[in-house]
């Protein structure tokens, strides 16, 4: 009986299939990491009511986080400045700028400015910044390198996957408590060495216990 397909069908049906296959998996990983970043709102920069730059304030100027954010080490909430901390310093430069104008108006008025918020935890998950930063976690864990940003923005996905990569190994994140407000801070070559002894020192909790359920979810 002759042949009704040539020969070449088959090269071309087995490169068909594996073309399909691999089509598939890439259109799934595109679509997973367009999903971990815009899906996240990953590297947008947030709208202000006025464009506050970390990259002047900490970064050229060296101002310490807990200049602003006041509550950091002792409160779940870090804290946002008000308006009378912010007129400290620019009650004395900058002063007539228009850049600032909201600011002075706020100082004026007693209306505080409504800042927009770069992180925002689900009101289902209870996060501690205290907790964090005296366990030896530093701020550019969580928020990058924030002392090079013009405009803040979300550059960890905070999901809670996130979260459990560091709550199942701390000793792979966990710093020197002196070194947790340092931006430039960069883990050395024996990080797990240090980490583990470190992780002991500042009696962080057993991996059973942090990952259960009720450590984020109260």
């Amino acid at each position: 009986m002759a042949q009704v397909f040539h020969r070449s069908t088959n090269t071309v049906t087995r490169v068909s299939i594996v073309g399909t296959v691999l089509g598939i998996l890439s259109i799934a990983a595109l679509w997973y990491a367009f999903n971990l970043s815009y899906g996240h709102k990953l590297y947008i920069p947030i709208e202000q009511p006025i464009q506050f730059s970390h990259k002047h304030h900490v970064g050229d100027a060296g101002i310490d986080c807990r200049y602003c954010h006041t509550s950091v080490e002792k409160s779940a909430y870090a804290g946002m400045p008000n308006t009378h901390t912010c007129m400290s310093c620019h009650s004395q430069i900058w002063s007539d700028s228009p850049e600032i104008q909201p600011i002075r108006a706020s100082y004026v008025s007693g209306q505080p400015i409504q800042w927009n918020r770069v992180h925002d935890m689900p009101d289902f998950v209870y996060f501690n910044h205290s907790i964090h930063l005296n366990k030896g976690v530093g701020c550019t864990s969580c928020h990058g390198q924030i002392q090079k940003e013009p405009l803040a923005k979300k550059v960890n996905t905070m999901t809670m996957q996130w979260c459990l990569d560091c709550h199942r190994n701390p000793e792979k994140f966990v710093r020197p408590k002196e070194e947790v407000f340092n931006q430039d801070w960069t883990p050395p070559k024996d990080q797990i060495a240090q980490g583990i002894r470190l992780v002991k020192e500042y009696k962080v909790l057993p991996r059973w216990q942090m990952t259960n359920c009720s450590i984020c979810h109260r």
